[in-house]
């Protein structure tokens, strides 16, 4: 067993949350168990996310998307609560990581997509984001390929197939399944685990 803060102290110091200003609060949103024995990650606080860590019998959900953000209702809504009650009657503690997790430059989902599509020259860019070059420039089949690969490397369901990337709606589509596709690749927990370590033995579960 771990204790909960011993890792959302790892993930704060990794992703340096205090540095963004964000559309909602990163790190821990829901307080729960002291001591954590296995943990589940997903993309978004999500009603079947919380009930499905219930049934793995977590005592951690580490999410992108949290449940608080500045744009909504303020005060307990009844979606709000329906995303609440599993954790509360489980005592499931909950963590975020937004904008630190996009920006980071090792573990962030960009950092991880520019590596996977092999661009050269990965720069900041508009402070969250990764840019990349190719030289020679991909044409529209190259990219169809580079697409396909990375659906591969992702593990996406290859029934979505290839989108026809001359439009941008398409294009849009394809960052979004992406993007997606590498948040379940990130492997930023295993810095968390390592140095909980220490503290004693604690199961990740994906």
């Amino acid at each position: 067993m771990t204790r909960t803060a011993s890792i959302i102290s790892a993930l704060d110091e990794l992703l340096e949350p205090a540095e963004f200003q964000d559309l909602g609060p990163n790190g821990l949103q829901v307080p729960g168990a002291a001591e954590v024995e296995r943990v589940v990650t997903g993309v978004s606080a999500q009603r079947a996310l919380t009930e499905r860590a219930v049934a793995e019998g977590a005592q951690l959900v580490l999410v992108h998307h949290g449940l608080f953000w500045d744009f909504q209702p303020a005060g307990l809504t009844p979606l709000l609560a329906e995303r609440l009650r599993p954790l509360f009657k489980h005592d499931i503690a909950l963590a975020a990581y937004h904008l630190p997790l996009d920006a980071h430059p090792e573990h962030g989902n960009n950092a991880l997509l520019a590596e996977r599509l092999g661009g050269a020259n990965a720069r900041r860019f508009a402070d969250i984001g990764i840019a990349i070059d190719f030289d020679p420039p991909l044409d529209i089949e190259a990219l169809s390929a580079y697409q396909m690969a990375a659906t591969v490397e992702f593990g996406l369901d290859a029934k979505q197939g290839l989108l026809d990337l001359r439009s941008e709606t398409a294009r849009m589509k394809l960052v979004t399944r992406l993007c997606r596709a590498a948040i379940k690749r990130l492997d930023f927990i295993d810095r968390a685990q390592a140095r909980a370590r220490s503290n004693g033995k604690v199961h990740f579960s994906g």
